[in-house]
C-alpha cells in the first residue's frame, strides 16, 4: 500500500480530561470524514506544558487517557498517534511518554522521550524536563499495514542517530508529537524536521500544539510533513488547525535508490548500533 494519508491536529490543549477527549473526538471524526488512515496528536495535548505539571497530570500506564485514546481509535477505525502524555510508573518515575493505537484499539507503540529538554538559550528559553522527568531508553519501531514507523517525541529530533537507528530498523515514516517553543521554533523547526527526513529518507510528520498566548507555555506551532528528499509537504501556521496529507510511500524507494545514503555507509570504517 503505497498511499498513507495523515490528518494533524494542531489543536489547543485542554487542561481537563474531559474537554479535551471531547475534542480528541471531534478529530477523530473529523479524520475518518477525510478519509485519513491516522490521526496525529501533539505532544502534551491534555497537560500544560511545565515541569511542575508532569507529576500533577501523571498516569500510570494504561490509565484513562491512553483507555480513552484507545478506545477512540477502535470507534473510528483509524491509527491514533496519540501525541504524549505524562506517564507515571510503580516507582514514582515521570516519563513523557507518546502512544500509538491502531484501528480495533489495540496498543502499537509507547515511547518515552529518550532526550529531556533542558535547554537555557541567553535571551530566550530556559526549561529544565529533568526537573521532573525521567529518559526513555528506547529505540521505538512499530509495525502498520502500510509498513513499519518511527516514533519520536519534540527534542528527540535533534539527536540524529536515533532517527537513523528508526530508518535501520526499516521505518518508512517517522512521528513526532512536540512542542517547539517561539525560541528555537523558528530556528529549527523545519530545519530540524527536513534534515532527518533527508538523511534517513524517511517521511517526518511532526504535530504540534497551537500557540496560545493565555498559556505559560508558547508553542510555535508549524505542524509539518517533509518527504524522504527532505522537501517540506505541507505545513500549518501558528493558529488551530488542522492538516490532511497524502504520502506516497513509493517516494522512499525512489530516494534510497537514486541516492543509496543507506547502502553506501561505511561499515567497515564507522558503525551506529543499538545497545541492549
Amino acid at each position: 500500500m503505497d498511499r498513507f494519508k495523515v490528518f494533524q491536529a494542531q489543536l489547543r490543549v485542554l487542561t481537563d480530561i474531559g474537554p479535551a477527549f471531547e475534542q480528541v473526538e471531534d478529530y477523530c471524526r473529523q479524520a475518518k470524514e477525510a478519509g485519513a488512515d491516522m490521526l496525529c496528536l501533539p505532544e502534551m495535548f491534555c497537560c500544560p506544558y511545565e515541569t511542575k505539571n508532569f507529576p500533577v497530570y501523571g498516569q500510570l500506564d494504561g490509565g484513562e487517557m491512553t483507555a480513552r485514546a484507545s478506545a477512540l481509535a477502535a470507534k473510528y477505525g483509524i491509527y491514533l498517534s496519540a501525541g504524549s502524555v505524562p506517564e507515571l510508573d510503580e516507582e514514582g518515575r515521570v516519563y513523557n511518554t507518546a502512544y500509538v493505537f491502531g484501528r480495533k484499539g489495540e496498543r502499537l507503540a509507547r515511547h518515552r522521550k529518550m532526550h529531556l529538554f533542558d535547554i537555557d538559550v541567553k535571551g530566550g528559553q530556559r526549561f529544565m524536563e529533568s526537573e521532573t522527568l525521567t529518559a526513555g531508553d528506547q529505540v521505538t519501531v512499530f509495525d502498520t499495514e502500510f509498513g513499519k514507523m518511527g516514533l519520536c517525541i519534540c527534542y528527540d529530533i535533534r539527536f540524529p542517530e536515533l532517527i537513523r537507528l528508526m530508518a535501520l530498523k526499516g521505518a518508512l515514516v517517522v512521528l513526532c508529537p512536540a512542542a517547539f517553543n517561539t525560541t528555537t521554533g523558528p530556528r529549527h523547526w523545519e530545519l530540524c524536521h527536513r534534515a532527518q527526513a533527508m538523511f534517513s529518507q524517511v517521511y517526518m510528520v511532526a504535530t504540534s500544539p497551537c500557540r496560545d498566548m493565555e498559556s505559560s507555555y508558547h508553542a510555535y506551532g508549524h505542524s509539518i510533513v517533509v518527504d524522504p528528499w527532505g522537501m517540506t509537504v505541507a505545513q500549518l501556521d501558528e493558529k488551530e488547525g488542522t492538516l490532511v496529507t497524502e504520502l506516497d510511500l513509493s517516494a522512499i524507494k525512489a530516494a534510497r535508490e537514486q541516492i543509496p545514503l543507506l547502502k553506501q555507509r561505511r561499515t567497515d570504517i564507522y558503525r551506529l548500533e543499538e545497545i541492549k
